[in-house]
C-alpha cells in the first residue's frame, strides 16, 4: 500500500534540498535573534520592575512607620 499519497517527495536530485536548507538556516538564525531580544527585553523590564517595588517597600515602611509613631503618641 502507499501511504504518502503523493504528499512526501523525495527527489532523485539531491541539489533541490538546498534551497530548503538555506532558507531553514535564515528562519533558525532570524528566531535565534528574535529570542535573545525578547529575552533582553524581559531582563530590563524585571530590573524595572525589581526598582518599583523596592521604591514602594521603602515607601510603604515608612507610611507604617509614621503611622506607628502617630499611635504612640494618641497612647500617651
Amino acid at each position: 500500500m502507499n501511504f504518502s499519497g503523493g504528499f512526501l517527495y523525495f527527489p532523485e536530485d539531491k541539489s533541490l534540498y538546498l534551497p530548503a536548507a538555506i532558507e531553514f538556516a535564515i528562519l533558525l538564525i532570524i528566531v535565534f535573534a528574535t529570542f535573545r531580544f525578547i529575552r533582553r527585553i524581559a531582563a530590563r523590564q524585571a530590573a524595572q520592575a525589581k526598582v518599583l517595588e523596592e521604591r514602594a517597600l521603602k515607601e510603604r515602611n515608612e507610611r507604617m512607620a509614621k503611622e506607628q509613631a502617630l499611635e504612640q503618641l494618641q497612647k500617651q
